[in-house]
């Protein structure tokens, strides 16, 4: 998809957040949704358009609802008894995966089926590897939590995909002087 912004810039991308965030938008409800593909792509980096889509669609219901007379509140809590239901029910289906240090396979499995629709696809095996192990490395397990703001990509021009790598440290980028 192509944007052109008031100012001439151009802008070429396939990602849901980035069309909805170049997007002048004034309307509230429209805002809020710009902020909920804003908050999924923060949170987890994938889902933006079909969260949105989501959240049109219940809104469409709920303008249903409220034109039969049902008060917004009460539409409110039923979504909420829906979300619990759809929550327990998600808990029956999941499944767990099981990992170690030593055994970090089906955590790459799991990396690789999410990469699978992605530009990086054609080298899925060797980013998913690069991502699971920088998330481990900055992974609390024994409190189940990954501060992702530890993690950070950085972009060089030039190179193939193939070249990326993992650097556990940090990187000093200092042009040659003269």
């Amino acid at each position: 998809k192509m944007l052109i912004s008031p100012d001439g810039d151009l802008t070429v991308t396939n990602d849901g957040a980035t069309i909805l965030e170049q997007m002048h938008v004034e309307n509230q409800i429209a805002r809020l949704l710009v902020q909920l593909s804003k908050s999924q792509d923060d949170e987890i980096g994938d889902g933006t358009t079909g969260v949105v889509v989501l959240a049109g669609a219940l809104l469409e219901q709920a303008e249903a609802l409220i034109d039969r007379g049902i008060h917004p509140i009460r539409i409110a809590d039923g979504y909420e008894m829906a979300c619990n239901i759809a929550v327990e029910h998600l808990k029956t289906i999941a499944d767990k995966v099981e990992f170690s240090e030593k055994n970090i396979e089906p955590l790459i499995d799991c990396a690789i089926t999410s990469l699978g629709s992605k530009i990086v696809s054609r080298c899925k095996r060797q980013m998913a590897e690069i991502s699971v192990n920088a998330v481990l490395s900055v992974a609390d397990l024994e409190r189940k939590d990954v501060n992702l703001d530890l993690i950070k990509i950085e972009k060089k021009a030039g190179g193939r995909l193939e070249d990326s790598q993992l650097i556990k440290g940090i990187i000093l980028d200092k042009e040659m002087s003269h």
